[in-house]
């Protein structure tokens, strides 16, 4: 199976060791580009992400919020920043989006 990059599109690719989970890693020999065959991402539902946004508010753990609604800390975090930079602090708010 030939591999090709997704920027490029060349078949000028070499191995680039291994993620975090044990996944292939390549690397493009023409423009450089590391990517990962057959990325797997997890989309977040609407009514998670505002149950997350309800968790937030009374202040629950994010380790406790991500072992329970999606599984990695990694997102909840980025998440729970971009919350905060636009200045979600009122449940009031949260509710506004839910509709």
């Amino acid at each position: 199976m030939l591999i090709s990059c997704p920027s490029c599109k060349s078949k000028q690719i070499v191995k680039n060791g291994k993620i975090h989970n044990g996944n292939q890693n390549y690397r493009c020999r023409d423009c450089g580009r590391q990517f990962v065959e057959n990325r797997q991402q997890k989309v977040i539902s609407q009514p998670t992400k505002n149950l997350i946004d309800k968790l937030l508010l009374e202040k629950i753990p994010l380790a406790g919020i991500a072992r329970h609604c999606v599984g990695k800390a990694a997102f909840l975090c980025e998440y729970s920043y971009k919350k905060r930079a636009i200045g979600f602090t009122d449940l009031k708010q949260v509710s506004r989006v839910q509709e």
